[in-house]
């Protein structure tokens, strides 16, 4: 009977190392992507996925580009004619497939790097929360996601996401987007501190509203940016210039800076409503799932239309 009882163990042996192996793929699994993409994907966890794609009104079946097979995408679409005049297998890709695609940038301008004493993440690496969060939810939609500048063509398989984690951590370049050519009904989403002028900004966004691209802004900003809590003898110096100022008395400032920045925004909300996109503002002293849940809501709003 003892050894009965030993045969009859063993299956429940096997799977408790069964299980043991898996945990530890699993976490080995964990550890090899960037930190970044892990905490990403926890906090769009938090955010429920409502049905997002594929419900916006157009002529869907219109031919917009050929682009490169990449792993996951059905043999059966692949164009033959295409490809067997290159030496790489070609997609054809039909407008409404174009416009399930979301593109996302996060500024990599040198301003984004401050943090002050009241939070504890700078403006850049909020950002890149953001989008890499909002870019996790759209590839559980079935949605292919790319980042403007990123040498990489939309994808909607979590590899992408790997890819563009990397990429963000790394990234390099002006304080506005450039110009990109996306097809009619996709959908943008910028976050940046936006400190340039209204007009430089709108130079930059507007050939994208002018486009069809459905955009939205997120204003990332440090506490310290919207109520300026410094008091006394104060230096101020530009993150990418060589100016400066003096100030004796930096409380004196706060009430003319707080209408400075009002105007500003208020601009910028201005801007959005005349091309036709929205204006979000984040504190990074605030959950990024907040402005996730608010995001997420716009976009999906705009496919159900």
């Amino acid at each position: 009977m003892k050894s009965l009882r030993y045969l009859a163990v063993l299956p429940l042996m096997a799977a408790a190392a069964q299980a043991l192996t898996l945990a530890d793929r699993a976490a080995a699994q964990a550890r090899a992507l960037p930190p970044l993409l892990v905490e990403a994907e926890r906090i769009a966890a938090t955010v429920i996925l409502g049905e997002h794609g594929r419900k916006r009104a157009g002529p869907g079946e219109s031919f917009w580009q050929y682009r490169p097979y990449s792993f996951g995408d059905s043999t059966q679409r692949i164009d033959w004619h295409k490809s067997a005049r290159s030496d790489r297998v070609y997609i054809r890709e039909n407008e409404w497939e174009a416009a399930n695609t979301l593109w996302v940038w996060a500024s990599p301008a040198i301003s984004m790097t401050f943090k002050s004493h009241l939070s504890q993440v700078t403006k850049r690496e909020r950002a890149q929360l953001l989008m890499l969060a909002l870019a996790s939810l759209a590839v559980r939609g079935n949605e292919r996601v790319s980042a403007l500048g990123s040498p990489y063509a939309p994808d909607h398989t979590r590899a992408q996401l790997v890819k563009l984690a990397a990429w963000f951590m790394k990234a390099e370049g002006s304080a506005l987007p450039s110009f990109t050519r996306m097809p009619r009904f996709s959908g943008a989403v910028l976050a940046s501190d936006f400190f340039e002028t209204p007009q430089d900004i709108a130079r930059a966004i507007t050939p994208l509203a002018e486009a069809g691209v459905k955009g939205h802004l997120v204003q990332v900003v440090d506490p310290a940016e919207e109520t300026l809590p410094y008091a006394g003898r104060i230096e101020f110096h530009e993150m990418a210039g060589p100016l400066k100022f003096l100030s004796s008395k930096a409380e004196t400032l706060r009430e003319a800076y707080a209408e400075k920045l009002a105007e500003h925004r208020a601009a910028l909300k201005d801007l959005c409503r005349r091309i036709g996109w929205s204006f979000v503002i984040h504190r990074t002293d605030d959950p990024p799932t907040r402005s996730l849940l608010s995001l997420h809501a716009l976009i999906s709003g705009e496919a159900a239309r």
